[in-house]
């Protein structure tokens, strides 16, 4: 950013305070079910989430092949100024049946149902240190289930004050039962760290917010030119600024962990907001790391 005037850079700053502050600020039991906009919160501060069709993926809340035994499900997140945020959860089913819950959303008796139609729910993972807000509804709902985390996870103060369990620390080396998944971790600084998974037989790599692909056309107007000026939009979508320094403060670990996904050649990239990589993964993938990667 040497090369921006200073209200650019400012502006930059300022916007990434601010998601820290709102992190910081934000209780770890969610309030509100995603896109109801009708939680406490929503309704102290007035919000009104959009349609689903204006902004997420729909169905809404409804597991959706995308690959052999891989599914995923989009659900919709209550934003900053009545907006609405898309997120998704990537659903694996292991040789064994059972069903591994990437990054899981909003739980729902009707959304478990329709899980346990295709397995019996038994991992959930964690896999960087914002998605694990919802682990403990889905702990409560499935009491046999073992909860994976990224590393630091446990560490940040709003999980111990949440109570929600944490069984096991993921690494580069997938738990035993993970027979045809590939793990890497990426790690940065600031105690970033998200573990990627890659799902062999249908090649396909799962991401969390190492890649932020955003569609305009789903944005309010007023946010477009800032999404624009972030680098977050498709069709070459990167994470935010912020996220972006934080990661290069260990920039020689995270260009390593960058190159290795790129090796795996994935044939699809699913990350956990805006449009994913259905075909041409690995160019498109390699374009949205262009910030890491040069």
């Amino acid at each position: 950013m040497h090369r921006q005037p200073w209200q650019a850079r400012a502006l930059l700053i300022a916007a990434g305070l601010s998601e820290l502050a709102v992190v910081a600020a934000s209780s770890a039991t969610p309030v509100s079910g995603p896109g109801q906009g009708s939680g406490p919160v929503a309704r102290v501060l007035g919000l009104t989430v959009p349609p689903a069709g204006k902004v997420g993926y729909p169905p809404i809340d409804i597991p959706k092949p995308v690959a052999d035994d891989v599914f995923i499900v989009d659900s919709l997140l209550p934003g900053p100024m009545g907006t609405a945020l898309p997120v998704r959860m990537t659903v694996i089913r292991l040789g064994n049946g059972d069903l591994l819950l990437h990054s899981p959303t909003q739980f729902s008796d009707a959304l478990k149902t329709e899980l346990e139609k295709i397995g019996r729910i038994r991992h959930l993972m964690a896999p960087n240190v914002a998605h694990w807000t919802f682990l403990e509804a889905w702990q409560r709902a499935c009491p046999d289930v073992t909860t994976w985390s990224a590393p630091g996870l446990r560490e940040r103060s709003q999980v111990k004050k949440s109570g929600v369990r944490l069984d096991h620390d993921l690494s580069s080396f997938p738990p035993t039962a993970w027979i045809g998944i590939t793990l890497v971790e990426v790690v940065g600084g600031l105690g970033f760290s998200e573990i990627a998974l890659f799902h062999q037989a249908s090649r396909t790599l799962v991401l969390t917010d190492l890649v932020l692909n955003l569609e305009a056309s789903k944005l309010p107007a007023p946010i477009r030119p800032l999404a624009r000026l972030f680098g977050v939009t498709a069709p070459d979508g990167m994470p935010p600024p912020y996220l972006r320094a934080a990661i290069k403060r260990d920039r020689a670990s995270a260009t390593k962990a960058a190159s290795r996904l790129l090796e795996l050649k994935p044939e699809r990239v699913i990350f956990a907001h805006g449009l994913w990589f259905e075909r041409d993964a690995t160019n498109a993938l390699r374009r949205s790391l262009r910030w890491l990667l040069g």
